[in-house]
């Protein structure tokens, strides 16, 4: 797998797939059609005619698509087609045939979007040249527990978990602000012998451990050697550390005047499994403060129990509100406990519940919602948190007032 870390985005590349997550005002989803003519046209992948757009005529049909976000903070100031859930899922019904898109959580409150494909998923026939072809709306579905449709096999066990946090507590983010990270940075310069410790600050000339090459300059930056020193103090490098993980690798960095991004590489202990990833974007400013964190770990392989990931990542952020989605491949048949040599379907199914009875627990937070769907081949459960002490919306109305008269 390759990582690739950029201002306000994070991109994961495997062999078969790709994973792009971005922030901000970025137009995610009028990136798609490149990426699948470059999938056809550079990566080996069968061609197929493509979709009308933007004079792309040839693409790959992927076998699945997976896209997903938070109710935006401030949707007046996203650009097409992310100004709506509408308006994004007719852009990816102009690409794929029979999407499924539903809306999880309260209409008036917190919640999450998501827009799925089948498997061996197809594209949408290019309109004729001599009439405009009319889409179908998709519907957005609004049920808590919509119909299961029939399982198919994966490939892999395919587990993702994500934490979308917002308000954060005010003195905690400034650990993701220059100014303190480069004190910090020289407090430990000052306390530590330079004979065996690293200067962050004059780190141009570092040479690759691996390779002993000298490392590009984008790698050397002060931004980059910052962000390591806020990896470390915050305790991001302790979620999955390196006495569990001793090749894991993080790239992180530190913006100006602050801000805060990082990709941590996982591969499986034993080497046997497929290497994983984590993902962390901070927004510290108290008008918009937004903190994101992703993972594809296995809770198999982590050695740590999912409810104690989501604890570790809280007490780092200290948001005022956030939600949890955990979003999962179903265990096949073959792959559920077996008791006296019969498949033991029911043990399976309560280990599940007590795994998630675990997650309803963080400490310091109300849970407010929990919603869980049975989709085709997966498990989600999205769920929704607020401080003990948070008032409400009230703490947000100020903040955005205190925007809108800076303005």
């Amino acid at each position: 797998m390759d990582a690739y870390l950029l201002s306000e985005s994070s991109m994961f590349v495997w062999p078969h797939k790709l994973i792009l997550k971005t922030c901000g005002t970025t137009t995610l989803l009028s990136g798609l059609p490149r990426i699948l003519e470059i999938a056809a046209l550079f990566a080996g992948f069968p061609r197929a005619t493509a979709p009308s757009s933007r004079g792309i005529t040839v693409a790959a049909a992927p076998y699945r698509v997976f896209y997903s976000r938070k109710n935006f903070l401030f949707p007046d100031r996203q650009r097409g087609p992310h100004r709506s859930w509408r308006d994004e899922v007719r852009s990816m019904d102009k690409l794929f045939v029979n999407g499924s898109a539903y809306m999880i959580g309260k209409m008036n409150g917190e919640h999450w979007y998501l827009y799925l494909t089948e498997p061996g998923t197809m594209l949408t026939p290019p309109a004729s040249p001599k009439e405009e072809i009319e889409f179908p709306e998709t519907e957005t579905k609004v049920l808590s527990f919509p119909e299961a449709a029939p399982r198919t096999d994966c490939d892999e066990h395919d587990e993702t978990l994500e934490l979308l946090m917002t308000d954060l507590d005010e003195d905690n983010a400034k650990q993701f602000y220059l100014e303190n990270a480069t004190a910090v940075a020289e407090k430990r310069h000052r306390d530590a012998d330079k004979d065996d410790h690293l200067d962050v600050f004059s780190n141009t000339s570092d040479m690759d451990e691996e390779t002993g090459g000298i490392l590009p300059p984008e790698l050397t930056t002060e931004g980059h050697a910052l962000g390591t020193v806020v990896s470390e103090s915050c305790g991001l490098s302790d979620v999955y550390p390196k006495s569990k993980f001793p090749d894991a690798r993080i790239d992180a960095y530190l913006f100006t005047p602050c801000g805060f991004s990082a990709n941590g590489v996982v591969p499986a202990p034993d080497g046997k499994a497929p290497t994983h990833y984590f993902t962390v974007h901070v927004t510290p400013e108290p008008q918009c403060s937004y903190a994101s964190f992703e993972t594809n770990v296995p809770h198999s392989q982590n050695g740590k129990a999912t409810a104690d990931i989501i604890q570790q990542v809280v007490d780092i952020f200290k948001p005022g509100r956030f939600s949890i989605t955990l979003f999962e491949t179903k265990p096949a048949i073959d792959e559920m406990d077996e008791v006296n040599g019969v498949h033991d379907q029911q043990h399976a199914q309560r280990h599940a519940l007590r795994r998630s009875n675990k997650m309803e627990q963080v400490d310091g937070y109300r849970r407010v919602d929990r919603i869980v769907h049975d989709l085709n081949g997966y498990d989600l459960v999205f769920r929704y948190y607020e401080r003990n002490d948070w008032k409400g919306g009230h703490r947000v109305l100020e903040k955005r007032a205190s925007s809108e008269t800076h303005s």
